[in-house]
């Protein structure tokens, strides 16, 4: 998966991009290995995760330049709040484990660090700071959901999988890559490659890359 140029970029020079999207949490959701008190776990923490994630994205509306970027940090934030919330609602409500509960769920040392510095990102610095810090997790789970959905190893986390395997969420990825790629160019210009400004966006990119591998271990030891 491309999911656009700007995001190829900054994914092929992540120096923790496979220990993120081949970690051992990723591999046990494949393979079917992982504790199902390990996966519930990770999803009370995932669940309290999107709504500061989602908070970040209505930033993006307010650090957008134009009407276009509005749109998509908008329908992102309706496609998370509205339809990604909703797996970890229905898988831990099956598990007895009810919404009022999930939103009472301690924030882990690991998801306190990647959700404020995603938000620090976003009211410290402008629209790109903030998409090159958001981009790992959005882009990052469709590339895991594609992968883990073409190899088929098992049916266990069959549901999550082709959520983020499926068409919707391959959609908004590619709303994001090509809004990405459309920020930077207007921004940096087409040359962007060449901008001075690129390394600060690989440094976000980065930073968020290792704090998402920190969530799969945060999930992987079940604290």
């Amino acid at each position: 998966m491309t999911y656009g140029s700007v995001f190829s970029r900054l994914r092929d020079a992540a120096p923790d991009w496979d220990a993120y999207t081949k970690h051992a949490f990723v591999a046990g959701l494949g393979n079917g290995s992982l504790p199902r008190s390990r996966f519930l776990h990770y999803l009370a923490q995932d669940y309290v995760f999107l709504i500061h994630f989602s908070r970040a994205w209505a930033l993006g509306v307010v650090k957008a330049e134009t009407l276009d970027e509005m749109k998509t940090c908008a329908a992102t934030v309706d496609g998370l709040v509205n339809h990604e919330m909703s797996l970890h609602i229905s898988i831990c409500a099956e598990a007895g484990i009810p919404p009022d509960t999930l939103e009472k769920t301690p924030e882990a040392q690991g998801n306190l660090a990647y959700t404020r510095y995603v938000l620090e990102a976003g009211f410290s610095g402008d629209f790109l700071d903030l998409v090159a810090a958001l981009a790992p997790c959005v882009m990052g789970y469709g590339e895991i959901g594609t992968r883990l959905a073409s190899e088929k190893s098992s049916d266990v986390y069959a549901p999550w999988i082709a959520t983020y395997a499926g068409d919707d969420y391959q959609g908004v990825c590619n709303t994001v890559g090509a809004m990405l790629d459309a920020a930077v160019q207007r921004r940096l210009g087409p040359d962007w490659m060449r901008s001075p400004r690129l390394d600060a966006l690989q440094h976000r990119f980065d930073t968020a890359t290792r704090l998402e591998v920190g969530f799969w271990d945060m999930g992987l030891a079940g604290a």
